[in-house]
């Protein structure tokens, strides 16, 4: 029997403020040990929770950036259950009315069995409060509680069942977790926890419409194991139903060290929450001001980016798709095209998408942290386009600035006159160049001669050799077909 997999994903984004959701309490991370916990975390006798406004706000940006409605009545609820990183014995959430309702999110899709671009339906984004933190490591048979965590923002974003592949599932953590460090609500650290996947998956005959019976998967803190997660489970669901056995709705965790999953407890439905208003909680009210407000002050998203980038620089659309990845990356090309010219707009793209994409990778740093400037890169991109620099020649300067940082806009010329870098471009010192290349591989002249091209980049390359490759290329191979044809 063929099987098709149908996968949901709930996503937990730790929201940027500087306090938590109902308190005054921090929320930075790395603080010892219950240090930020307060009274109100804990729900003390005598204390009241206050909504957090700029929670609000980054909620509602995130509301009108995927198209969702606003509500215009938000209702906190309690959420009762009794876990050992659970201070109060329940979690202020939202329930029937949460305060982003619907919404899309599109994105492409690597994957020969999924369209080119997919399309997620988003059922809601509702904010609540984290809950603690138990640690195991430094203890035998014991575990400790740090409640540091308890009560920060978050926006749990939750979607219809509409993936089907482990790639569609990436695909769209990956372009949710753009989109939220885009817009400002997010910082996206995913080690410490700031984004992370819940995957509800199930299996059932391919054609059926009817949904499988679910096993969610939590706490995903990285896209290969959500990947590998899908892969196991949806597998290990396939098997046991093929062997007669059936599935149990259950919350599993998975072992990253193992690549499986494992079942943590059955699964709990709605109603074995007891939701009901949080007593201590007015409704929230959004007028549509609030929502203008917000409005006025989102950036511009990233297919408007990718459009005038397409527009503005004559990019393609791959081009404009990877240079808007990331908003830092999307403002870091715009830097280099304002100081370089628009006429150098596709070399500065080939530039961000080859030789400084290569170097973030292998330095595994962000675009934040690049250590050469976008007027550094773009005065170098200039010396390519005025003739000063070879491209290779170019790649190994990149390589010098990258290495050794420097806070000199014209730090590339330093470099080049220093090392005496600067390209031969004189005709006639060149022609003397090639004139004693010619007479020293009568060989390969011959073998040109002959018919065999590769004789002539063999002279390319002998030429270059005795310029120390800072011969003009171009010039190089224009004088030796020159002589060679003349």
């Amino acid at each position: 029997m063929q099987w098709e997999i149908v996968i949901g994903l709930e996503t937990h984004v730790q929201l940027q403020t500087c306090s938590k959701m109902f308190s005054g309490a921090s929320t930075d991370f790395g603080a010892e040990p219950n240090a930020q916990a307060c009274p109100v975390d804990l729900a003390l006798p005598g204390t009241l929770p206050v909504a957090n406004r700029l929670a609000v706000d980054r909620a509602i940006r995130f509301g009108l950036a995927v198209g969702a409605e606003i509500a215009p009545v938000s209702v906190f609820a309690r959420k009762n259950y009794f876990y050992p990183d659970l201070p109060k014995g329940y979690q202020i959430s939202q329930y029937e009315k949460p305060v982003v309702q619907g919404g899309t999110l599109s994105f492409p899709v690597e994957d020969p069995h999924s369209p080119a671009m997919k399309t997620i339906r988003l059922t809601r984004a509702h904010l609540e409060e984290d809950a603690g933190k138990s640690v195991h490591e430094n203890w035998v048979d014991l575990s400790g509680i740090d409640l540091n965590r308890a009560g920060t923002p978050l926006l749990e974003i939750v979607t219809e069942p509409d993936m089907r592949s482990a790639a569609e599932a990436v695909a769209y953590a990956r372009t949710l977790h753009a989109l939220v460090v885009w817009l400002g609500i997010c910082d996206g650290n995913m080690q410490e926890g700031s984004f992370r996947c819940d995957a509800n998956i199930s299996v059932r005959p391919l054609g059926s419409s009817t949904l499988g019976t679910r096993c969610e998967i939590k706490n995903l803190n990285s896209f290969r194991h959500l990947e590998d997660a899908i892969h196991f489970e949806s597998e290990r669901q396939i098997e046991l139903i093929e062997s007669g056995g059936s599935i149990i709705q259950a919350t599993r965790l998975y072992d990253p060290d193992k690549r499986e999953t494992r079942e943590m407890r059955t699964k709990e439905d709605a109603q074995d929450y007891r939701y009901f208003p949080d007593p201590d909680l007015p409704p929230l009210l959004i007028p549509r001001e609030w929502i203008a407000q917000v409005e006025s002050d989102m950036p511009e998203l990233p297919p408007a980016t990718r459009a005038r980038f397409m527009r503005d620089y004559a990019l393609s659309e791959y081009d404009a798709s990877v240079l808007t990845q990331s908003r830092a990356m999307a403002d870091y090309y715009e830097q280099v095209v304002a100081e370089a010219g628009a006429a150098l707009a596709k070399q500065s793209a080939n530039w961000l998408m080859g030789d400084v994409a290569s170097a973030l990778n292998r330095a595994a740093i962000p675009v934040e942290s690049i250590p050469v400037s976008a007027i550094q890169l773009a005065r170098l991109l200039k010396r390519i386009a005025d003739g000063t620099l070879s491209n290779k020649i170019a790649k190994d300067i990149f390589a010098d600035m990258w290495q050794s940082p420097s806070a000199d806009a014209d730090y590339a010329d330093d470099i080049i006159a220093r090392k005496g870098l600067k390209q031969i471009s004189d005709t006639s010192e060149l022609e003397k160049i090639v004139d004693a290349v010619l007479a020293d591989n009568a060989k390969s002249v011959a073998e040109f001669q002959a018919g065999k091209e590769k004789a002539f980049n063999a002279l390319v390359g002998q030429v270059m050799k005795a310029t120390k490759g800072k011969g003009n290329p171009a010039q190089v191979n224009a004088l030796l077909r020159k002589k060679l044809t003349g």
